[in-house]
């Protein structure tokens, strides 16, 4: 006689960038194992490998990580943590205060959302007639990276997530351009213009909870920012 299937609960979850509705599932047994090995390893490839197999099958390959922004993919991810394993999570944060002690807080995954800037574009003038539109980061973007200054990093995203380059009428696209090519595109930017670049990046949206920590010695109040994945599974 064969073994009874155990039928999988689903829920419905909106796509931050874009407000598409789509279909998901808890963590299988099999999933949870495949994730608690990656991070074991703590090793960068294998953790986001796990993450990307995970997303894929509980929303029943649906979303690939290869073509969605990563604020979409740790948004998806802690939702669907919070239905597989709980949706509060205990988490031992810094006081903004004095910057040493340590408090332990009660995190409820349902409140975190993606926060997104009303000034934030991803059309930059870099200069007369010459424009940029850049696609978000993918968690396969974020390889390889971790051990890079923050210059580097910056260098190095840009030129993973540039999409386009305008000039006049003419466009030019991203498989079509040679690595020399944009170095060499690249190096001849303006300090100001790396700095329109660059404020892509810090205003692009992020996974962003703000909690009210108390300081036990001081008993001063101050506000925590928890962002990125990351964040929400110290």
């Amino acid at each position: 006689m064969a073994l009874p299937k155990i039928e999988t609960p689903t829920f419905e979850l909106e796509l931050p960038s874009t407000g598409e509705k789509i279909k998901a599932r808890p963590f299988l047994v099999k999933e949870q194992k495949h994730l608690l090995i990656a991070q074991e390893s703590e090793n960068s490839a294998d953790i986001s490998s796990a993450i990307s197999k995970v997303i894929y099958d509980c929303t029943f390959e649906k979303i690939s990580t290869d073509t969605v922004p990563m604020f979409d993919i740790e948004y998806l991810f802690i939702k669907i943590r919070g239905k597989s394993v709980g949706e509060k999570v205990e988490l031992n944060v810094l006081c903004p205060d004095d910057q040493e002690t340590r408090v332990d807080v009660t995190v409820n995954l349902n409140e975190v959302e993606v926060q997104i800037q009303e000034d934030h574009t991803n059309e930059i003038d870099v200069a007369k007639d010459v424009k940029l539109y850049m696609r978000y980061p993918h968690l396969n973007d974020m390889d390889d990276i971790d051990e890079l200054s923050e210059m580097d990093i910056i260098f190095t995203l840009l030129k993973r997530c540039i999409s386009e380059i305008h000039y006049g009428e003419d466009v030019y696209y991203k498989a079509d351009i040679t690595e020399q090519e944009l170095d060499e595109f690249l190096d001849s930017l303006t300090t100001e213009s790396f700095e329109n670049i660059a404020k892509f990046f810090d205003t692009m949206p992020r996974l962003t909870h703000i909690i009210n920590v108390t300081n036990p010695k001081t008993k001063k109040t101050g506000e925590v920012i928890l962002q990125g994945m990351e964040s929400f599974f110290g």
